[in-house]
């Protein structure tokens, strides 16, 4: 017999690929301009230009050296590279093995919660949450447990997850800022956070690690996002450069486990482990290679403002109520229906391709994401005012 529960995973699929395939059999339809498709979150920005540069001097290595092996946590100097950044931006004091080198996010958070769980534990996720979240926790061997963000702001709500805290809860997982609602958790809120993790662990002499996921860090329209470990130790950290450097489908990231956790050198030594169980040890040669030289190249922030703004602004006008992104690149947006599938289904009549909320464990809402062309978004107007009045 096959695994039932990765049989499941593979029937069962993931709603937004879903939608962004069933977009992409539309578009060779009707034609790619007829449809707005708002699901992926694929940035439309391409790579700085010194991405390509670095890719043009590592095809000067010799080719053992460039596709070959790497050491199974990364490249020595990938590895400085990432902590000597950090270090700059954050006053810390990180070295290189303090940090593991990894095949996107995915895997990046695949092997932390690899590494800090066991059978029976809970790892709690803020709803709405990206909902691979819930496949990585359960394939780890935990249970997913949700918490309400606030119904209003969508902020964490440390009332609500100190509530949840149990004696066999292993992590909560922050992300900020947040996919799918742009929401960046402020210092005040994660030190209250922390405040609430550091009770519960002495309450049921257990360890409580905060899983901070942090793919669209550099992606923010004036908040500031503090740095997680800064405000409480166990912390572990997880990156990814598909959206900073628009490389999504090149998967590098890399995990942190920084000097503050107390079981720093055994949860290293986990995250290698996991890694290995997981096939996810050598990360990509050559893209190793390209954060070396690119490890502090901006993201294009201001590309991601104008669609932002003009995305707000045009639903707005139109009389729709979302919550203004303080950072990433999605509109959180309150269906013109109770039912958010239903919104969804009506809104693909007018070749509206949003994400119903349901997927991230919240009714009543879809993901917009802006990080298509600004084209996409004018010409995409029309439809939405063609939506709202059929709901007149």
């Amino acid at each position: 017999m096959i695994n039932e529960q990765m049989y499941a995973y593979g029937a069962q699929k993931s709603s937004i690929r879903e939608i962004a395939a069933w977009g992409a059999a539309r578009a060779a339809q009707i034609g790619a301009e007829n449809v707005f498709d708002f699901s992926l979150g694929n940035p439309s920005v391409p790579a700085p230009p010194q991405v390509n540069e670095a890719i043009v001097r590592a095809l000067a290595l010799p080719p053992t050296e460039l596709h070959g092996y790497t050491p199974a946590a990364g490249l020595p100097a990938c590895r400085e590279a990432v902590a000597t950044s950090l270090n700059r931006r954050f006053g810390t004091g990180y070295g290189p093995g303090d940090v593991f080198m990894t095949v996107g996010a995915a895997a990046s958070l695949s092997c932390t919660f690899k590494a800090v769980v066991n059978p029976g534990d809970e790892v709690i996720v803020i709803a709405p949450y990206f909902p691979e979240y819930r496949v990585w926790i359960e394939t780890s061997g935990a249970t997913c447990v949700e918490v309400p963000a606030d119904p209003v702001t969508f902020d964490l709500d440390v009332d609500a997850v100190a509530a949840a805290l149990t004696a066999r809860t292993k992590a909560v997982v922050v992300n900020s800022p947040n996919n799918p609602v742009g929401v960046v958790y402020g210092t005040e809120t994660l030190t209250r956070l922390a405040v609430a993790l550091e009770e519960a662990e002495r309450t049921f002499d257990t360890s409580i690690y905060l899983v901070s996921d942090e793919p669209y860090r550099e992606i923010v329209y004036g908040a500031e996002v503090p740095w997680v470990p800064g405000v409480y130790g166990r912390t572990v950290v997880c990156y990814s450069y598909s959206k900073s450097l628009s490389l999504p489908g090149e998967r590098i990231g890399w995990v942190l486990v920084p000097d503050t956790n107390p079981d720093h050198d055994e949860l290293v030594d986990a995250v290698a482990g996991a890694a290995r169980a997981l096939g996810f040890v050598c990360a990509p040669s050559l893209f190793q290679r390209v954060i070396v030289d690119c490890v502090d190249v901006p993201a294009d922030v201001a590309a991601y403002a104008e669609n932002r703004a003009l995305l707000c602004e045009g639903l707005k006008a139109l009389g729709y109520e979302y919550v203004e992104p303080q950072g990433a690149f999605y509109l959180w947006v309150k269906a013109l229906d109770p039912d958010a599938q239903a919104f969804f289904e009506r809104a693909r009549e007018f070749e509206l391709l949003p994400v119903p909320s349901d997927s991230f464990g919240c009714g009543g809402w879809v993901r917009v994401g802006y990080c298509v062309s600004r084209d996409t978004i004018e010409r995409s107007m029309a439809a939405w005012e063609a939506l709202a009045k059929s709901y007149r």
